[in-house]
């Protein structure tokens, strides 16, 4: 299996230039899909611009020199994603998020914010008597109550992934769209109404989307940083 692609055929989510070069490195399979994920080392590389090759790349992370979501990773190829958090050697913190545009992109956020992560509910199973949250990063977790429902979001402490909120998809809520023609927007869910909402957006205006692209961040206000400084 090839570690590149070419930057031509890369996803249109990435933010890179897709001129420089012929080849870009190719997330390996992991928590997130391709689509809304991004090789730590491109990252690194390209968006941070804090190597120039490949090789710096492999010595800042063999250096322990980066944390994604609390832990050491030293893969550069490990796919870094919407909401996870990333930490430096040098005291910076990032979280990635999606830009208006669609893109990937980062936010610095403070060492205190950096520490918890919003994990969206996809689908639950029961597990030995327990229910099992899985999640839209693909990881998962067992719970103690059930009474979370698939679209719902918790808010996790990094790194022991212990469950500190339930954020309920329902009215009031505070949401991120993650995908269609309002992706990067936030706002305030005003109804619900089978696979449709209707939100407020930062100027006041209603606007209806699929429910399928809520990302529940908050109750009366986001809980993380989502604008640049």
């Amino acid at each position: 299996m090839t570690s590149h692609l070419k930057r031509m055929a890369t996803p249109k989510t990435w933010h890179i230039n897709r001129k420089n070069n012929k080849f870009v490195t190719k997330p390996a399979p992991g928590p997130h899909s391709s689509d809304v994920s991004i090789a730590l080392g491109t990252l690194i590389k390209e968006v941070f611009n804090y190597a120039a090759t490949t090789r710096e790349v492999k010595k800042i992370l063999n250096a322990n020199g980066v944390k994604v979501d609390g832990t050491v990773r030293k893969d550069f190829r490990f796919p870094v994603g919407i909401f996870d958090t990333v930490e430096f050697s040098n005291g910076k913190h990032f979280r990635i998020i999606l830009n208006r545009k669609g893109k990937i992109d980062t936010v610095e956020t403070s060492k205190e914010e950096s520490s918890t992560k919003p994990a969206k509910i996809t689908g639950k199973v029961m597990v030995k008597g327990k229910v099992q949250l899985n999640f839209y990063d693909g990881k998962n977790k067992l719970a103690e109550k059930n009474d979370y429902k698939v679209g719902d979001s918790i808010l996790l402490s990094l790194p022991d992934q212990k469950i500190s909120k339930h954020l309920k998809l329902q009215k009031k809520a505070t949401i991120f769209l993650t995908s269609g023609k309002h992706v990067g927007e936030t706002g305030k869910i005003e109804d619900i109404a089978e696979n449709k909402i209707i939100y407020k957006d930062h100027n006041g205006e209603l606007v209806e989307t699929l429910k399928e692209y809520a990302f529940v961040i908050g109750e009366d206000k986001s809980l993380i940083a989502l604008e640049k400084k």
